[in-house]
């Protein structure tokens, strides 16, 4: 299965200045597999798995000069180690704290050579590091697919490239409209962790499917073991199950546990957020660019990673979605809103943190709240996840009145379209939306 951000990786590795890449993610978006793809593309590959193999920590812990690490493991592995023709993998660098502290000194005495590491906790290690490589470490963040990978790993690549070609001046034929919808239904359900993506291409079947999505919520919820030094198993639980049930909405952690300390909540939802299971989306007033320097950290919602996983944990029937009205798709519950704001995190520039944004207004004559706010290029643009006319858009037309805004996106179950002011995308076209970002 192709991924998009294969083509960032080439480009690193074909750069003339390239930093040591450092791949940061969830447990089983892929990085392991992006890495292996790359490595096709050199004379030598040496993979070390710093969670498996933990006997090479010694080496780190005597040293991080990168020319003695390379000796050692060249050594140990009996592979040859050439700058310019291999690449160097270091697997789960989480385990090994000293193994990231030598990054920077790849960077510094061995610059060409090729040097990844990849993790799915590391935002842990790195909070125990005072200062980590800043400027001679590049971080690339990864998530499970995006729809347009998932179309193409279906072998949709025609249907792919007429809907990249749409937009609001130029809607599609209402047959391939149509078909993507199908589509997207059933993206709902399978998600894009790769592994439940791979079994449904072939199986075809859901159910199945949905016995992966089965061992990856255990395989994650496993994890928790790894943080129980920083926060009980019990109350990550009740955590991580509360995302799901208050998906859409503000996060409040009361209702995370409502018998438990709340400064044990707030550790725990931070932590899942460190290990990148969570996303939170913070309210800002959007009085100016950037976004993120006028929020408030106490109002949020927080989106789960994907959304099949969360249609498993929120026991949705699949019978349901696979019956209900296109414009069900987005009027059914949180699952537009959530697969929304997670396709504009695979999108978007992935040497960027993840950090999405929503307006909330409250006064006592009204309420109005937009679900996204985003900035492309210099502009702040309000997102609607909505179905129904340009009559139901109260909050998008405030939102716009009050900033002095021209322009303002809804996305619905809807074809591409344009009214006064707003520009219509399909919920399966996000990649189109923030196309020239």
């Amino acid at each position: 299965m192709k991924r998009s951000i294969y083509q960032e990786l080439l480009k690193w590795k074909e750069a003339p200045q390239r930093k040591v890449l450092l791949i940061r993610g969830a447990r089983q978006v892929g990085k392991t597999f992006i890495v292996r793809e790359l490595s096709r593309e050199f004379p030598d590959y040496l993979e070390i798995n710093l969670e498996q193999d933990t006997r090479v920590h010694q080496v780190f812990s005597q040293t991080l000069d990168p020319i003695k690490i390379c000796q050692f493991l060249s050594s140990y592995y009996g592979k040859r180690i050439i700058p310019g023709t291999t690449l160097l993998f270091f697997d789960e660098i989480q385990a090994c704290v000293p193994a990231i502290q030598s990054l920077r000194y790849f960077y510094e005495q061995m610059p060409d050579l090729h040097v990844v590491g990849a993790g799915s906790l590391l935002e842990f290690a790195l909070s125990d590091i005072p200062s980590f490589a800043v400027g001679r470490v590049r971080q690339l963040y990864m998530y499970p697919m995006s729809f347009d990978e998932y179309l193409e790993a279906l072998g949709f690549q025609d249907l792919l490239e007429g809907k990249l070609m749409a937009s609001p001046d130029h809607p599609l034929p209402e047959v391939l409209h149509l078909r993507l919808l199908e589509h997207l239904r059933t993206f709902f359900i399978t998600g894009g962790m790769p592994e439940a993506v791979a079994q449904y291409i072939k199986t075809s079947d859901f159910l199945t499917c949905q016995q992966v999505q089965n061992d990856l919520i255990q395989s994650l919820e496993s994890d928790f073991a790894r943080y129980k030094q920083r926060s009980p198993i019990m109350v990550l639980r009740e955590v991580f199950r509360s995302i799901v049930t208050q998906t859409g909405q503000k996060f409040i952690y009361t209702k995370a546990g409502q018998n438990l300390p709340l400064l044990k909540v707030q550790e725990s939802f931070e932590l899942l957020r460190m290990a990148r299971l969570v996303f939170p989306v913070y309210h800002s007033s959007a009085t100016g660019i950037p976004l993120g320097a006028d929020i408030n950290i106490k109002r949020f919602k927080a989106l789960f990673l994907d959304t099949g996983l969360y249609q498993r944990l929120s026991s949705l029937d699949i019978s349901d979605w696979l019956v209900m009205k296109n414009s069900d798709l987005v009027n059914r519950g949180p699952m537009a809103e959530l697969f929304t704001g997670l396709e504009i995190l695979k999108y978007r520039n992935p040497y960027e943190p993840p950090d999405l944004y929503y307006w909330h207004r409250e006064s006592l004559s009204s309420t109005a709240e937009v679900d996204y706010v985003i900035q492309k290029r210099n502009q702040i643009i309000p997102v609607e996840v909505k179905s129904g006319s340009t009559g139901k858009m109260q909050s998008l037309f405030l939102f716009l009145k009050e900033k002095g805004l021209d322009k303002g996106y809804r996305v619905s179950a809807e074809n591409f379209a344009r009214y006064p002011k707003i520009e219509v995308f399909p919920l399966y076209a996000i990649s189109n939306l923030l196309s020239d970002l």
